[in-house]
């Protein structure tokens, strides 16, 4: 299934957000929630995220390349699981990384869903970005 939308929700005091529900079915085998390189939190499907990860293990781990893109990719990933009404405790360095604290803006991205704090989301580089920071999302 491809991720798209975009919803907006809200974190609770203990770091929890809900999973848009067309998609929580997807995710009973638990999910990843990786630091993503644009200051979101990527939320995949195991399978989604071992694919994805191919790509990060291209560089040998023989040179300084190779290891710092796996450290990048897996040390900043955490496993968890969607609780009965479909939230996830976003973990807390992730919080801090994506400066997620009450509402959020989840979007897809076909491969995945994002969290995001919304400031970011409105700010966030490229053309789509900066053109919804101007008409106020």
């Amino acid at each position: 299934m491809t991720f798209r939308g975009i919803y907006e929700h809200t974190l609770d005091d203990r770091g929890r957000v809900a999973i848009p529900a067309r998609y929580r079915h997807l995710f009973g085998e638990g999910l990843i929630l990786v630091r993503g390189e644009d200051g979101c939190v990527e939320v995949y499907t195991p399978h989604d995220y071992d694919v994805t990860s191919e790509a990060y293990t291209v560089d040998p781990v023989t040179t300084p390349e190779g290891r710092d893109t796996r450290r990048n990719r897996f040390a900043y990933a955490y496993d968890a699981e969607l609780d009965r009404q479909g939230r996830v405790v976003v973990h807390p360095f992730l919080r801090q990384w994506a400066d997620l604290n009450g509402a959020v803006i989840i979007s897809g991205r076909g491969d995945c869903l994002e969290i995001w704090n919304p400031q970011r989301w409105a700010h966030r580089p490229g053309p789509m970005g900066q053109a919804q920071a101007k008409e106020g999302m």
